[in-house]
């Protein structure tokens, strides 16, 4: 090869590695502006983001002061529901049931919660059980039961149902609990006991207070997912308890006619939205741990368990709106 042939692949060589170069540069410098759009774009977003933090604030300015001024008409509601918690006796108990198709399983609960009440000194009692609409004959099994029927106008849900029995029901004292009874009904004992030891208008069962009391658990994933949700609850709501879906909750009637008339949920979220209408309405709820096992056939899909997650927003916002007045 002759030296000119050499001289000339190695300019064309040269000539290739500059225009790589150049490419670099190139691709370098568009890299540089996206960036740099990037950039801005964020600080657009922060900016955009700052200024909606700063409305918040001071859309809970404007309910807080509201709240403040509607404190004194909550002052008799306050003294009328104290006052029917502390010197009423044991005279009554309604036990509301939401179901929906439970027509296996119901006998053996309302047989359950029969021999319960037989047991106890409760002047009055009734088992109310609400029929969310089932296609099976959920509602023939609980009359041939003995129980007093209530029905739904179609699937609407366990928050709906169990508004419904409890603003139907007639006793003084009023407990709503789940079909499959995974928290045992003589548990009842315990809120009743809470209530009266607290002079308080509600009593809610928790599994979270002592989970030694836990008999079968749920799996893992549903059982964490369910604490990461309390926490979840907590921040935005500002409710101060450990379990609030624990569907087993005691409430005094006239304060629980007050608290159910209010609920706007129709599904398994609605458990947050009474206990912060009751704490709204100056109304006093203790927790209280009870015992409690899993119970396959959940009615809850994993999908309703992940769309629960917006109630407590849904909860707080309605309450800014005063929608709970």
């Amino acid at each position: 090869m002759t030296q000119e042939r050499r001289f000339e692949l190695i300019e064309t060589k040269l000539q290739g590695i500059t225009e790589t170069v150049q490419l670099i540069a190139n691709m370098q410098r568009d890299n540089e502006n996206r960036f740099a759009a990037t950039e801005q774009h964020l600080n657009q977003l922060t900016r955009i983001i700052a200024t909606e933090h700063e409305s918040i604030k001071a859309l809970e300015r404007i309910a807080l002061a509201h709240e403040q001024r509607l404190e004194d008409n909550r002052k008799p509601l306050n003294r009328q529901v104290s006052y029917h918690c502390v010197f009423q006796l044991r005279r009554s108990i309604s036990i509301v049931i939401p179901a929906y198709n439970e027509e296996k399983r119901l006998p053996a609960t309302l047989r359950t919660v029969e021999d319960y009440l037989g047991r106890t000194p409760w002047e009055f009692t009734e088992i109310v059980v609400v029929d969310d609409g089932s296609s099976d004959r959920t509602a023939e099994s609980a009359r041939a039961a003995g129980a007093r029927v209530l029905q739904n106008p179609g699937n609407r849900g366990k928050g709906y149902s169990v508004r419904h029995g409890m603003l139907e029901a007639r006793a003084e004292w009023l407990l709503f609990t789940d079909a499959d009874l995974s928290s045992p009904i003589e548990d009842l004992d315990k809120l009743w006991s809470a209530a009266c030891r607290e002079q308080a208008q509600a009593a809610i069962g928790s599994r979270a207070l002592d989970r030694s009391l836990i008999g079968l658990r749920q799996p893992l994933f549903r059982e964490y997912g369910g604490r990461f949700f309390n926490l979840v609850m907590r921040i935005i709501t500002g409710l101060p308890f450990r379990d609030t879906q624990c569907g087993f909750k005691l409430f005094e009637a006239a304060a629980a006619r007050e608290i159910f008339r209010r609920q706007r949920l129709d599904r398994f979220g609605f458990d947050v939205e009474v206990l912060f209408i009751a704490q709204r309405l100056g109304c006093r709820t203790v927790e209280v741990p009870v015992r409690w096992n899993d119970v396959a056939g959940t009615k809850v899909s994993l999908w309703g368990g992940l769309v629960a997650f917006l109630d407590p927003i849904k909860v707080r916002w309605n309450g800014m709106l005063g929608r709970y007045r």
